[in-house]
């Protein structure tokens, strides 16, 4: 697991650290043919190699680069401006598991899916997943008679509903319900209540105007709706994971 690190770490250095904007500006114009890409990935041999202290590596150290040099090379190829953002984490993902495919081949770890899924496994995992999108569904069904309207002053300003980013409010509760899980998970029920005071000062605090309180008490509701949700989830995971 030490070497995995090692890894982990020497592909950090050398994709976040040591990788200047003009490296990147160059290699996404110039593409195979910018020489800052072939930099970049000798970098990444002479990270493994000092981060692992260990020259009898260079073979493994070479494998990771070359893949490396591979998937930045497909990655620099086929994305576009309106992809950046889903190829930087497919890039990414890429990474990782060259980076734990060739641990697991030079430390002939053998997987199997019985020792993989264990009772506590399975019983984590289908909690995490279900404070993700079954969650929010029965959340957002369970509050839908109350969705505040949409009418507007002479001002032309909205009432009932607040300019958001989209999706913003979906994605909120899928962090706060994983947050809580594990803060349940870990025993620190103070974070629970760190959470709730952090989202009332900076999602509330906009909603002060008298004409707004529909608006309050439905983002309220949905607020505790989520949260007993995810709450009483950790809690059956809990005790589930004592029963083992």
């Amino acid at each position: 697991m030490i070497l995995l690190l090692q890894f982990f770490l020497a592909h950090i250095l050398g994709d976040f650290f040591l990788q200047s904007s003009k490296w990147l500006a160059s290699k996404e114009l110039k593409k195979w043919r910018s020489p800052y890409l072939y930099v970049h990935v000798f970098i990444h041999f002479i990270l493994i190699i000092l981060v692992t202290w260990d020259l009898g590596l260079w073979g493994v150290a070479l494998v990771i680069s070359i893949l490396h040099l591979l998937i930045d090379a497909i990655k620099l190829q086929y994305q576009k401006p309106t992809t950046q953002r889903a190829w930087f984490f497919i890039d990414q993902l890429a990474h990782l598991v060259v980076l734990f495919c060739v641990w697991s081949f030079h430390e002939k770890v053998s997987w199997s899916y019985i020792a993989i899924a264990t009772p506590g496994t399975l019983i984590i995992s289908t909690a995490i997943l279900f404070v993700l999108k079954p969650a929010s569904l029965i959340t957002k069904f369970a509050i839908s008679k109350w969705a505040p309207g949409v009418s507007t002053n002479s001002s032309s300003h909205t009432i009932g509903v607040l300019e958001s980013l989209k999706n913003a409010g979906e994605w909120i509760g899928f962090l706060e319900r994983l947050l809580i899980l594990i803060f349940i998970l870990l025993g620190k029920w103070e974070g629970v209540g760190f959470l709730l005071a952090a989202k009332s000062v900076f999602r509330f605090g906009d909603l002060k105007e008298p004409k707004e309180t529909k608006l309050t008490e439905y983002v309220v509701i949905g607020t505790f709706l989520s949260f007993f949700i995810a709450i009483l989830t950790g809690i059956i995971t809990s005790q589930l994971l004592t029963m083992l």
